[in-house]
């Protein structure tokens, strides 16, 4: 069994240690605490919306089995067309440091708030991190980046020029 353990410790406050391990069957685990709030994170920053089909169309109404396997959807504007990524398959294989360092520094095209995700508290994202990698790694990568002026296949949301 292969164990991380990250501490912190600061004066007076009381000491933190949080402990993420893989099973014998390599399964991801964290504290059950961390999880939960990066499922409630999930649900209401709109992580959904876009990186599970069908959730904003079915007011949240899809199984949690199918949350954040990415889509077929283009959303495409002056941008391109863009494509909400598999975030099961995208972090499977990333340590927690990474995503971090990722989830900081982060920017990409619309619709993606990464502006939001660069905001994110420490904590805040290694909740996210910590549920996603709970998930079963199934489903499909999304459709890759269609240039500005080339036609997607598949359903699109067409976004308009921005205000000048």
């Amino acid at each position: 069994m292969a164990t991380v353990v990250i501490a912190s410790f600061a004066l007076p406050f009381t000491s933190t240690v949080v402990a993420e391990t893989t099973n014998a069957k390599g399964a991801f685990q964290a504290p059950p605490a961390s999880i939960e709030r990066g499922k409630y994170l999930v649900k209401v920053a709109g992580c959904n919306d876009c990186h599970t089909p069908g959730y904003a169309l079915s007011g949240g109404k899809v199984p949690e089995a199918q949350w954040l396997i990415g889509d077929k959807l283009g959303w495409r504007g002056p941008w391109g067309t863009t494509y909400a990524v598999n975030l099961r398959l995208y972090m499977r294989d990333m340590p927690e440091e990474k995503w971090l360092k990722t989830a900081r520094t982060l920017q990409t095209r619309p619709p993606m708030p990464w502006f939001a995700l660069n905001e994110m508290t420490d904590q805040d994202l290694k909740a996210i991190y910590h549920f996603v990698r709970t998930l079963p790694a199934t489903g499909e990568m999304a459709p890759t980046f269609v240039p500005p002026g080339k036609e997607p296949q598949g359903p699109v949301v067409q976004f308009p020029a921005p205000p000048k």
